[in-house]
């Protein structure tokens, strides 16, 4: 029984998917808008021990350092020896790119800097002003279709520019991937996640922890004091208890790493969450 509750707390079960309940993003790793080079041992590194540790759910983008995050990523991969199937990667379409053609470039420069045949998870990564979404989704429905990407999303998109992404999609959204933390609710405020609950969409969370809020905040380090971990691994937990919520925490160092993985096992009473709203 206990094995079954540790692997409910640690995955959601959507349409027909076992998706983690935490990930792992890239950004920073190889660079931010553009690539560091010279940072490559660090950064494979990083993604090497992710991997060992057990991480499934990798995210990435193609503006992460100019698309060299995607290269890292796909290396560390490909040197893991873990098979394809049993990971998740998503990466980004940039707003820049929000054409047909565009897109349909865009996924294959993607594919081919990981090098892989496929992308489990393919989002708009940011909304832009004027974007023609109608035509942006009509080439991600080319791409479902042509088995090169599985599943779409969004991401920064507000409720009424989800309820569009909904009704031009031909497959189901998967996730809206937006910022959502203890001291950040603005997707909450805006509705976003009490839509996604309802409508069996993930909320997918990044920057998941505010380093300086969670340092000074009492009632995160009393609840981590009490059961003997970080504060930051409350700060994930009070994500990952809530349903059809996951995140992507980034950490270059193996025990932070081990840490954010493990703050998926811990779940808070519904006190505990509403002393920390």
């Amino acid at each position: 029984m206990t094995g079954s509750i540790i692997l409910w707390m640690r995955y959601e079960t959507i349409r027909e998917l076992l998706i983690p309940k935490i990930g792992f993003g890239t950004w920073t790793i190889g660079g931010q808008e553009n690539a560091d080079l010279t940072g490559d041992d660090r950064f494979m590194a990083a993604l090497r021990s992710a991997l060992e540790l057990g991480y499934t759910l990798f995210d990435t983008a193609e503006v992460y350092a100019a698309g060299h995050a995607e290269e890292l990523l796909g290396k560390a991969v490909r040197e893991s020896g873990v098979a394809r199937d049993k990971l998740f990667l998503t990466s980004k379409v940039s707003p820049d790119h929000l054409a047909y053609e565009d897109v349909l470039r865009c996924c294959e420069s993607s594919l081919r800097r990981l090098e892989m045949d496929y992308l489990d998870l393919y989002l708009i990564h940011w909304p832009k002003q004027g974007m023609n979404l109608p035509e942006t989704f009509r080439a991600l429905n080319v791409l479902v279709r042509q088995g090169k990407v599985r599943h779409l999303g969004v991401s920064n998109f507000n409720l009424k520019l989800l309820k569009q992404a909904e009704r031009l999609a031909e497959t189901p959204l998967l996730t809206d991937q937006v910022s959502y933390c203890v001291p950040d609710r603005t997707y909450v405020l805006n509705g976003v996640l009490e839509y996604c609950q309802q409508n069996d969409i993930l909320l997918t969370a990044y920057t998941p922890v505010k380093h300086r809020f969670v340092k000074g905040n009492k009632n995160l380090l009393a609840m981590a004091g009490s059961r003997g971990v970080s504060p930051y691994q409350i700060a994930l937990a009070w994500l990952t208890t809530q349903p059809r919520v996951i995140t992507i925490p980034m950490s270059l160092d193996p025990r932070h790493q081990a840490e954010n993985l493990l703050a998926a096992d811990i779940r808070l009473s519904e006190e505990e969450m509403q002393r920390l709203a």
